[in-house]
């Protein structure tokens, strides 16, 4: 049996997020040696998180240069606590820091890496990997004989880990002096309420070109429109998406929404999230929105044309009736 290692990044407060909650379980899935691993300015917390995995080490690497994701630490670290662990396969969840460093590191030890991965299992007995290819269109399972094999899971396929926490003996692997070409002055993001990428929201809301196109008097009314998604964002902290003729339209010299952006693009070149409902609105696609809501439990439409790729079996629910209206009343109800 191949020996596993958790290797997951800390909060600022020593604590483990979700995501890396929801991975743990992919690593206990494969039934190994586990190994816990842990990267950032205090470990602890988190290492009592996982007191009760069933984790027969815990090796951190903390202080202030590791707060920060910065590929030279980052990388060094990982490669320091893989080498420790001795083990064959190194699980970690699939977060922009870790897809950033881990890929590099697999290199340095002459191991392997596989990204996006949606599921970890055993089959005939040996660790495999399951996840999407061709526009996630097509699922996967494989297998691989290299080891070390660096395997980023993405967060939401797993159930978060929630044993009660403990008190866990962590050893601290001492890292040699790192070279850094890059210092990390602070972070800038903005408000809370000015997010529209909201992954633990409970609707998603998907809005088309339509919003951005001639109306019903003749004129186009892309400032109405944004104040209106966003009115519904605010209202039901729900997160945007944008279908890919939208996210277009900024380089076409067309009207667009400002609140709109590459990242909100959902379809087959954009994301495919994973929220309990949807609900589109001026949208007509028919194979994009396909593979960009399979994971969506309950999928419902707001459109003009009862004949619209939408209504052919592709939403559960479809409202006829025009999206502005919609938005606008529902905006009052939940005002009230």
């Amino acid at each position: 049996m191949d020996k596993i290692l958790f290797l997951a990044h800390t909060e600022p407060d020593g604590s483990l997020a979700k995501p890396a909650l929801e991975v743990l379980p992919a690593a206990l899935a494969l039934g190994g040696e586990l190994t816990v691993a842990l990267i950032g300015a205090s470990t602890q917390p988190a290492a009592d998180q996982l007191a009760a995995c069933g984790a027969v080490r815990f090796l951190a690497i903390e202080g202030a240069a590791f707060a920060d994701s910065r590929y030279a630490t980052d990388a060094a670290a990982a490669e320091t606590v893989a080498k420790a662990s001795a083990a064959a396969i190194v699980i970690a969840p699939h977060t922009p820091r870790s897809a950033r460093s881990l890929p590099g590191v697999a290199g340095r030890l002459n191991g392997t890496v596989d990204t996006h991965a949606t599921a970890v299992s055993l089959v005939n007995g040996a660790p495999a990997v399951t996840r999407w290819f061709y526009r996630q269109r097509m699922e996967a399972v494989l297998t691989r004989t290299e080891r070390p094999w660096f395997i980023l899971v993405e967060c939401g396929n797993y159930a978060a880990y929630t044993r009660a926490p403990g008190s866990a003996i962590v050893e601290r692997l001492a890292l040699p002096d790192v070279v850094t070409r890059t210092t990390v002055t602070g972070i800038h993001a903005p408000q809370a309420d000015e997010q529209t990428i909201r992954p633990e929201a409970k609707l998603l809301f998907v809005a088309g070109a339509g919003w951005t196109k001639k109306q019903s008097d003749g004129a186009v009314h892309a400032g109405e429109a944004e104040q209106l998604i966003l009115g519904m964002l605010h209202a039901a902290q729900a997160s945007l998406g944008g279908s890919k003729s939208l996210v277009d339209s900024t380089g076409e010299g067309q009207a667009v929404l400002k609140c709109m952006t590459h990242l909100n693009q959902v379809g087959q070149t954009g994301a495919t999230p994973r929220h309990p409902k949807g609900l589109a609105t001026c949208c007509h696609g028919e194979e994009p929105h396909v593979v960009g809501w399979r994971f969506i439990n309950q999928r419902r439409a707001v459109n003009l044309d009862p004949n619209c790729g939408w209504a052919r079996g592709k939403a559960d629910v479809v409202y006829i009736a025009d999206a502005f209206e919609v938005v606008r009343h529902v905006n009052r109800l939940l005002a009230e």
